[in-house]
């Protein structure tokens, strides 16, 4: 797909990983003046008025907005997750069919695959059994996106793909203790664990969860890459290839941050998925996508950002 003179929608552009994405598409030829970013505040996606506004006009729609969070605000706010996100892409993939859209890219989670999926996570592995049990509603949610598209592809030939990113992180991250995801709510902990002299800090779960990451600007090469190239039914793994338990992360970050004081792990605490790591191959196969930031590279850059920026 050539970008260039191409009118753009990115949902969620304002977000971290939207940012990045923007800044991909431009240094692939597209204006930026081009590229629309509808907000949340004034354009509710739950609305399918709305919807169709957003697709009138457009030639691709990128869809990253999601309402998301860490195991704790998934457990407390399930029925949110998944209406929210189910009505969202649903009722938008729908009106760019209607407006006659030429490409859809719902951006999906890893939190579609069953709880206790083989590693490294195979797409053909996405159907084997039920998501874990903490994130099940969201990752449901998204998971509608790909049958929906498969559903548009056969019946309405509407080119709709689907991609299946690995947990992210980056600078710019949403690092709110109430709604973050692992590795910013770690930052923060350990860097206010630091200042306050605090002697320990308290984490969730066993430590001993496997998780893999991929850095956002990695992320967005591979979703813009996609966009360029791919134009096939089947879903696609974005990841970096590595796997990291939970309590390794933790003492990564608590060297970043310089905080030398005892970790205590909190057994009452769930887990969430035993593993997480995913098969890149077909990614690299099919559009030449390959996560190119080393993890300690990556979490380093995040650690700055956070201690030069935080409220």
């Amino acid at each position: 797909m050539e970008l260039r003179g191409k009118q753009i929608v990115v949902t969620g552009g304002a977000g971290f990983l939207g940012e990045e994405v923007i800044a991909q598409l431009v240094s692939n030829g597209a204006s930026r003046k081009d590229i629309a970013v509808p907000r949340s505040r004034d354009t509710d996606l739950r609305e399918m008025a709305n919807c169709r506004r957003v697709a009138r006009g457009a030639d691709l729609i990128i869809h990253l907005a999601a309402k998301v969070g860490g195991i704790g605000y998934n457990m407390e706010n399930p029925a949110t997750l998944f209406y929210d996100n189910a009505i969202m892409g649903i009722q938008l993939m729908e009106a760019a069919r209607a407006e006659k859209v030429v490409k859809f890219v719902a951006v999906g989670t890893i939190c579609a695959y069953p709880k206790f999926t083989p590693v490294p996570f195979h797409e053909d592995d996405l159907w084997n059994g039920y998501p874990e049990e903490t994130n099940a509603p969201y990752g449901l949610a998204k998971k509608m996106l790909l049958v929906q598209a498969q559903a548009y592809r056969k019946q309405y030939g509407f080119n709709a793909i689907y991609l299946l990113p690995v947990n992210l992180y980056g600078p710019r991250d949403n690092f709110d203790p109430a709604s973050s995801h692992v590795i910013p709510a770690l930052i923060r902990k350990f860097v206010e664990a630091k200042e306050s002299g605090a002697n320990s800090v308290s984490l969730w779960g066993t430590g001993v969860a496997t998780r893999e990451f991929l850095f956002a600007r990695d992320a967005a090469q591979g979703i813009v890459l996609a966009a360029l190239k791919y134009d096939q039914g089947e879903p696609v793994n974005l990841g970096s290839g590595m796997e990291i338990s939970i309590k390794d992360l933790a003492l990564k970050i608590a060297t970043l941050t310089h905080f030398d004081g005892k970790l205590e792990w909190d057994t009452t605490k769930p887990d969430g998925q035993p593993r997480r790591m995913l098969d890149v191959s077909m990614a690299e196969n099919e559009f030449g996508f390959r996560a190119r930031t080393s993890f300690d590279e990556g979490l380093k850059e995040t650690v700055q950002w956070f201690i030069q920026h935080r409220p």
